[in-house]
């Protein structure tokens, strides 16, 4: 019987232009979840590039592209040095650096902190997101803006977004102070009703396993 937390495919894999890293994830309740990933990735003809091992644990929502040489990887309660070390030596053979900084206590996951409005646009959780990964993102050609206030990310998942195109987004509805700040920075914010989700605490970030994504 499939549990709730099967549908946060975010969280289960990582993928790359030469094929998805499988996540291995850290929670007990989540363990063998890729297995089911990995046979719905075979099926439709996506590669396994690698699956995180050992004393490894990973989960997708760590790690974000910030250019097309670099990817972003937190080290916390769900993904370890162990991990990371994997990750670093399979990207490096296609010429990708790993960049990755220790997350503070409190925070899941590295989509907690920081998320992706547009190719120079990035989004960050105030008084979360580690000054070495700002250093990062701004030498990478970012835009750095924090939330003006966190009190509808904290109670009705207003952070926890899809973006669907430069500048455009998909989010929960009833979040109006932080879909106001979204627009003053010219971000198309698309609202939808989420309330059911939220109940498995998570919403429609977490949901979204990125397969393929088109050069924009």
């Amino acid at each position: 019987t499939p549990t709730p937390n099967q549908m946060f495919c975010a969280d289960l894999m990582f993928m790359t232009p030469e094929g998805c890293i499988l996540a291995r994830p850290a929670s007990d309740v989540r363990a063998g979840e890729e297995r089911q990933l990995a046979a719905a990735l075979a099926r439709e003809g996506a590669p396994i590039l690698r699956s995180i091992s050992g004393r490894g644990v990973f989960e997708g929502a760590d790690a974000a592209w910030i250019t097309p040489t670099q990817v972003m990887v937190g080290r916390g309660i769900r993904t370890n040095q162990a991990a990371i070390e994997q990750m670093r030596a399979v990207l490096a053979e296609s010429g990708v650096e790993v960049i990755a900084f220790d997350m503070p206590i409190g925070t899941m996951h590295l989509q907690g902190m920081v998320r992706f409005a547009d190719h120079n646009l990035a989004l960050a959780w105030p008084l979360r997101l580690a000054y070495y990964a700002v250093e990062a993102l701004k030498a990478a050609g970012y835009r750095v803006e924090f939330l003006p206030d966190v009190d509808e990310s904290i109670h009705n998942a207003a952070f926890n977004f899809v973006t669907l195109g430069p500048r455009k987004i998909l989010m929960a509805a009833g979040n109006p102070k932080t879909q106001q700040f979204y627009e003053s920075l010219d971000i198309d914010a698309v609202t939808v009703n989420v309330d059911e989700l939220y109940k498995a605490a998570g919403s429609i970030g977490c949901l979204s396993g990125i397969v393929e994504r088109a050069l924009v």
